[in-house]
C-alpha cells in the first residue's frame, strides 16, 4: 500500500507560525525529473500537485510558498514536461507534477508522461499525500474524475483543491462546490477546499490540510 514506510520520515515542524500563518524561510527547486531515474534519493516527505493543465498548480504552489515566481507559470498550457521537486525549510518538499487533459499537447507527448507520473504515484515512498487541483469554474472533467478515481484506488491520501475562486460570486462558488463533489462522487468527510492565487483566500486552510499529513 502506498502510505506504508520502510524511511524514517523526517518530522515537518515549524511551519505554523501565529495561528495556521505558515512561514517558509527557505524554498528551492531542488531536482527535475523526466524519468524514474531521476527521482531524488532523500528521505524528505513530499506531498504532490497534479491537475488538468492550465488549472492553477504552479500559482498555488507559489502563494504556498509565498514567492511569486519560485515555480514558473506560464500562459501556454501543457508547459510543465517533467516532475519538479521543491524544497521548503528542509523539511518538505512539493512536486509539481505534468498538467494532464490538454488537447494541444501531442498524443505521443502524453503517453511519455503517463508512465512516469504513474511511476512517482504509485511507488514513491515518500509521498505522503497529493494535492489534486479542480478549475472551481467548471464540472469536473472526464480526465478530473479519472485522476480521483485513480488516487482514491490507489489508497494516495487526497487533498481536492477547486482553483481560481475569485472567478466567480460566493454563492455561485457554493453552487459550484457542490457540483465538483457530486462530480467526483465524494463522501461528505472528503476534502474540498476553494483557492484563490490572486488573493490568497483559502491558503491558510491549504496548509493547515497540508500539516494534517503528517
Amino acid at each position: 500500500m502506498i502510505l506504508t514506510y520502510s524511511i524514517k520520515m523526517r518530522q515537518v515542524v515549524g511551519f505554523r507560525k501565529q495561528g495556521e500563518q505558515v512561514k517558509v524561510k527557505q524554498a528551492e527547486l531542488k531536482a527535475a525529473a523526466y524519468n524514474a531515474n531521476d527521482f531524488p534519493t532523500w528521505d524528505y516527505p513530499e506531498v504532490s500537485f497534479i491537475g488538468r493543465s492550465n488549472v492553477g498548480k504552479s500559482s498555488l504552489l507559489n502563494n504556498l510558498i509565498g514567492r511569486k515566481n519560485l515555480a514558473r507559470t506560464s500562459s501556454t498550457p501543457g508547459k510543465t514536461r517533467g516532475l519538479y521537486f521543491y524544497l521548503l525549510n528542509e523539511k518538505l518538499c512539493f512536486v509539481d507534477l505534468p498538467g494532464y487533459g490538454y488537447a494541444k499537447v501531442s498524443k505521443k507527448e502524453r503517453e511519455r508522461w503517463a508512465p512516469i507520473i504513474e511511476d512517482y504515484l504509485g511507488t514513491r515512498l515518500n509521498l505522503r499525500g497529493c494535492l489534486h487541483l479542480i478549475d472551481c469554474r467548471h464540472e469536473p472533467t472526464e480526465s478530473d474524475r479519472l485522476m480521483s478515481d485513480w488516487l482514491r484506488a490507489h489508497t494516495i491520501t487526497t487533498i481536492t483543491i477547486a482553483t481560481k475562486a475569485d472567478k466567480i460570486s460566493r454563492g455561485a462558488l457554493n453552487k459550484q462546490l457542490a457540483v465538483i463533489r457530486k462530480g467526483l462522487g465524494f463522501f461528505e468527510d472528503d476534502l474540498l477546499l476553494p483557492f484563490s492565487a490572486r488573493t490568497g483566500a483559502g491558503r491558510d486552510q491549504a496548509w493547515k490540510a497540508i500539516n494534517g499529513l503528517f
